[in-house]
C-alpha cells in the first residue's frame, strides 16, 4: 500500500509553506527564521506552553535553581568575609521553586509574543504525520485537523533516558523533571550519573545542605569533556561534602518507605550499597519521536531513535522533510538545535548556510562553571595530532581573587606546528560567557599567539584566556 498523498487543494486543510513540529529552541527559532524569510509558517506544540524541554524542564529552570542555591551558599559561607553581617539565612524552598516557575512563565510568554510578532500560526496538540506532505494535529479534547505543508521540520527534542531495571516512580526515584519541583530538600540525594545534568542538579542540592553521592559508570565527572575539567570540577563539588563512586555500574534501585537503596558494582566487581531518601537518575537523554507516525511519511528512526539526515541540508530521506536538534546526530544542546533551525530555514529558502559542528561549545552551569569548545586533549592524542598545551589558574587572576572565585583554570590546546588553537577548556567563574571568545578565535582560525597579543581589560576573568594562550605559544604566562 502506497503512502497517502494529499493535494493542497483539499478544502478542509490549512496550507503552509513550512510546518514545524515542536516548539523547543530548535523549533521556535526555525519557525521565526522561516517567517522572516517570507514563508507562511505554522508551529505545533504538544503541550499547553511553548519552549519545549529547554525552557520548561531543562536549561532555564535548572539555571534559576542553580543561581538561587548559589546565592544561599554565598550568604551562609562568604557574606561575613565580605563584611556583610546578616542573620543566619534560612531556605524557603517553596519560594525558590516559585521563583523558578515565574522565570519559566515569563519566558513562555516571550516565545508566544515572538510567534505573534512574526505572524506564525500556533497549534497546540500532538503533531503526527498524515502523509509526507501533511501533519495531523490531535488536540487534548480528541478533535483534530490536518495541515498541508510544502516543507516539514521535525524538532521534537528528547526525553530523559531511563534504565529498564530502575523503577522511576517520580516520587523517591526521580528524573531531572521532578528534581526541579521538589517539596523538600533531600537529606541524602543519590545521583546516578555525573554528567552535565547530574553535576548541575546534584550541586544545587549539595549547596542547599543535602548529602550528595554521585554514582558514575565512567572514570570521572562530565566524562564527555576534557579530563582536566572533570578532575577540577570534582575538587570543587567535593568541598560541598559530596561523595563519588566512579567506575561503578548500577545494578538496582529500590524504595522502601522513604528510603532508597541503590546497588552498584565497582571496577573489581564488588557490590556497593548506598542508601538515601531520594535518587536522581541522570544517565542521558534519548531522541523523542513517540507518536510522530513516521511511517506515514516514509521515515524510520534508527535503533537509538534518531532520524537520519543529509549532512549538507539536514533533509531526511523524504524530500521536503527536515529534522533538527536532539532527534538527529550530534550533541544534545539547545544552541546546536537553534543553529540547525536557522540552517534549515535558509536551506529551504535556497541559501547556502553553514554550521561548524566542531565549534559548538558545551557548558556545565555548576559553580564554578565549565565550558569547552573544540578538541579535548584525549581526542588529540587519539588522533595522533601533535599539540602544545598552556593553562592558567584562576587563583593567579586578580579579578578572581577579588571576587573570591579562585577555583579553576583555562586550558588552551594549540597545534604544535602552526600554533592554531584546536581546543579551549575552562572551569571557573563566568566560564559560560568566556568561552565565546574562544569560539570567535577558532572560527577565524586564530593562533594562540594571536589571542595572547590582544589587549584584555584588567581586571577581568578573560585575562586568564590571554595568559593561557601565552603559556601555550611560548611558555611565558606573565602572572603564573
Amino acid at each position: 500500500m502506497g503512502l497517502r498523498a494529499y493535494s493542497f487543494s483539499d478544502a478542509y486543510m490549512q496550507e503552509f509553506d513550512v510546518v514545524v513540529i515542536g516548539s523547543g529552541p530548535g523549533g521556535y527559532v526555525s519557525a521565526i527564521r522561516a517567517a522572516q524569510l517570507g514563508f507562511k509558517t505554522a508551529i505545533i506544540e504538544k503541550y499547553a506552553v511553548m519552549g519545549g524541554t529547554c525552557l520548561n524542564v531543562g536549561c532555564i529552570p535548572s539555571k534559576a535553581l542553580l543561581d538561587s542555591s548559589e546565592h544561599y551558599y554565598n550568604a551562609v559561607h562568604h557574606f561575613q568575609e565580605h563584611g556583610i553581617d546578616v542573620a543566619k539565612p534560612k531556605i524557603n524552598l517553596k519560594q525558590m521553586i516559585a521563583r523558578k516557575s515565574g522565570v519559566v512563565e515569563k519566558m513562555n510568554g516571550g516565545i508566544s509574543f515572538l510567534m505573534k510578532k512574526n505572524k506564525i500560526t500556533t497549534f497546540h496538540g500532538l503533531g503526527s504525520f498524515d502523509s509526507a506532505k501533511s501533519v495531523k494535529v490531535t488536540k487534548e479534547d480528541g478533535s483534530s485537523e490536518v495541515l498541508a505543508a510544502k516543507n516539514i521540520i521535525i524538532a521534537t527534542g528528547s526525553k530523559p533516558t531511563i534504565l529498564p531495571f530502575i523503577p522511576v516512580d517520580k516520587k523517591r526515584i526521580i528524573t531531572s523533571t521532578e528534581a526541579l519541583k521538589m517539596t523538600e530538600i533531600p537529606k541524602h540525594l543519590i545521583v546516578i550519573g555525573a554528567g552535565v545534568i547530574g553535576a548541575e542538579l546534584g550541586s544545587v542540592y549539595a549547596r542547599l545542605g543535602s548529602k550528595v553521592s554521585f554514582v558514575e559508570f565512567a572514570e570521572g565527572m562530565i566524562p564527555t569533556m576534557d579530563k582536566t575539567m572533570g578532575k577540577e570540577l570534582q575538587k570543587s563539588i567535593a568541598k560541598l561534602g559530596a561523595d563519588f563512586y566512579f567506575s561503578h555500574k548500577v545494578t538496582s534501585a529500590s524504595v522502601k518507605g522513604s528510603e532508597v537503596t541503590v546497588k552498584a558494582q565497582d571496577a573489581a566487581g564488588k557490590e556497593v550499597e548506598i542508601k538515601g531518601d531520594y535518587c536522581l537518575v541522570c544517565i542521558g537523554r534519548r531522541p523523542y519521536t513517540d507518536g510522530l507516525n513516521l511511517a506515514a511519511a516514509g521515515l524510520v528512526a534508527d535503533e537509538r531513535g534518531r532520524i537520519a539526515v543529509d549532512e549538507h541540508t539536514l533533509q531526511t530521506s523524504v524530500p521536503g522533510i527536515y529534522a533538527i536538534g536532539d532527534v538527529v546526530r550530534g550533541a544534545m544542546l539547545a544552541h546546536k538545535a537553534e543553529e540547525e533551525g536557522v540552517f534549515v530555514a535558509e536551506v529551504i529558502a535556497g541559501q547556502k548556510p553553514h554550521i561548524n559542528y566542531n565549534l559548538i561549545p558545551g557548558v556545565v552551569y555548576t559553580w564554578p562553571e565549565v565550558a569547552s569548545v573544540g578538541k579535548t586533549e584525549q581526542e588529540l592524542k587519539t588522533a595522533g595530532i601533535a599539540y602544545k598545551e598552556g593553562s592558567f589558574p584562576f587563583k593567579a587572576l586578580g579579578r578572581a581573587v577579588a571576587s573570591m572565585d579562585v577555583d579553576g583554570l583555562v586550558k588552551v590546546l594549540a597545534d604544535a606546528a602552526t600554533d592554531e588553537i584546536l581546543g579551549v577548556h575552562i572551569i571557573g567563574a563566568r566560564a559560560a560567557d568566556m568561552i565565546a571568545e574562544a569560539v570567535v578565535a577558532m572560527e577565524y582560525r586564530a593562533s594562540a599567539e594571536d589571542v595572547a597579543r590582544m589587549s584584555h581589560a584588567h581586571p577581568t576573568y578573560t585575562e586568564a584566556m590571554k595568559e593561557a594562550c601565552l603559556a601555550a605559544t611560548s611558555k611565558r604566562a606573565l602572572h603564573a
